[in-house]
């Protein structure tokens, strides 16, 4: 403002840039992830139709747990996402013409439509117990059939947890380096997916030596109940890995065909501090599985944090430009707040005034 040379802009406020810009992030995690679910599903479509054998009960297993863990935790983010930007909007995102409050009422559904968010997890895990028990009765048939599968990480992770003598069973054999001492530690991409990959591992393998315990005291019926949640952690963890691996290899695709793709190297920066700062976020989210399995120390904390700031403060001068470049027009977000010239104040005036409320009233009470 010219009357307010040093006044902060919003999103230079650290808890605006906390709540808005791993969500930014998130939308394009599901868009390559997304991409990713297409390719298989076009794949084991042709396969089928041209009579090949090469679709086992696993590869349909494993596409069924990707995309229920996908569906649980995306929507469930995104609901919560909407949400959350409507409070970093103060009161107005109150408005109706903020457009974020029919944003919010239109999508809510999706966390119960198309199978509920608080089922799917089990559906997730019961597959995925399927490859800790092949695991455990050392079926190398089976394992060989978990080759190219989405859940094929898993196995290294485990394998190195069901080795492991004695200590906590569910320890996760992957300590996040300190090399460095400093937020420098968290900033390694590949790294970060590492950590993500025995977060799961733990998770799952914790769920089969609880569904076992219970089992062995209890009905099956009550053992599965008692596992629930950790089944809807297991799920979680999942979900999140995939989503983190999408973004990482959909951008390593499009570096590689860089003549074919339209992302330049400054667009492919940008979306690999965004691939960074989601993975930081989660971890930071999250934080109490990462300290169960100890792969993350307590004194290390304070670095994943300042690494968080960090990456923020890079991210921050392409924040309008990641919007931007999904070219959502003015018509079809229907929000004051959001208009592409950002001439916000005169917007929202101007939609009061069309309210069948604000027209000229016959006792001249509420007219403007």
């Amino acid at each position: 403002a010219e009357n307010a040379p040093n006044e902060t802009q919003v999103l230079d406020y650290r808890q605006q840039q906390y709540r808005l810009l791993p969500l930014l992030a998130a939308s394009y995690a599901i868009f390559f992830s997304g991409k990713h679910v297409l390719a298989r599903l076009k794949n084991i479509e042709n396969q089928l139709v041209s009579g090949s054998t090469a679709i086992t009960k696993t590869v349909v297993g494993d596409i069924h747990a990707t995309t229920s863990a996908l569906k649980s935790y995306a929507t469930a983010f995104t609901a919560d996402g909407i949400e959350d930007c409507r409070k970093a909007c103060g009161g107005h995102g109150f408005l109706v013409s903020s457009g974020l409050v029919e944003l919010s009422n239109t999508y809510l559904q999706s966390c119960t439509v198309e199978g509920d968010n608080y089922m799917l997890p089990q559906q997730v895990v019961k597959v995925l117990l399927k490859l800790v028990g092949a695991m455990q009765s050392g079926d190398a048939a089976l394992l060989k059939d978990h080759k190219g599968t989405d859940m094929e990480y898993l196995i290294a992770p485990l394998m190195a947890l069901m080795k492991q003598n004695g200590g906590v069973p569910n320890k996760s054999m992957f300590v996040f380096p300190t090399t460095n001492g400093n937020a420098q530690d968290f900033l390694d991409v590949s790294t970060i997916l590492k950590a993500f990959q025995h977060r799961s591992a733990c998770l799952l393998l914790d769920v089969a030596m609880q569904l076992a315990s219970n089992m062995a005291k209890s009905s099956a019926q009550q053992a599965w109940n008692d596992c629930l949640l950790g089944m809807a952690r297991a799920s979680r963890a999942h979900a999140s890995y995939i989503l983190l691996r999408d973004f990482y290899n959909g951008l390593k695709e499009e570096e590689q065909n860089s003549s074919s793709s339209c992302l330049g190297p400054n667009e492919i920066q940008v979306l690999s501090q965004c691939l960074t700062l989601l993975g930081l976020y989660w971890m930071d989210q999250y934080l109490e599985d990462f300290l169960q399995n100890q792969s993350i120390s307590p004194s290390s904390i304070p670095h994943l944090r300042q690494a968080i700031l960090d990456v923020m403060t890079k991210l921050r001068p392409d924040a309008v430009g990641l919007c931007d470049a999904r070219d959502y027009s003015d018509f079809r977000l229907k929000s004051a707040l959001g208009k592409f010239d950002g001439d916000v104040y005169p917007a929202i005036m101007e939609s009061a005034r069309r309210d069948p409320l604000n027209q000229k009233s016959a006792d001249g009470g509420v007219g403007m």
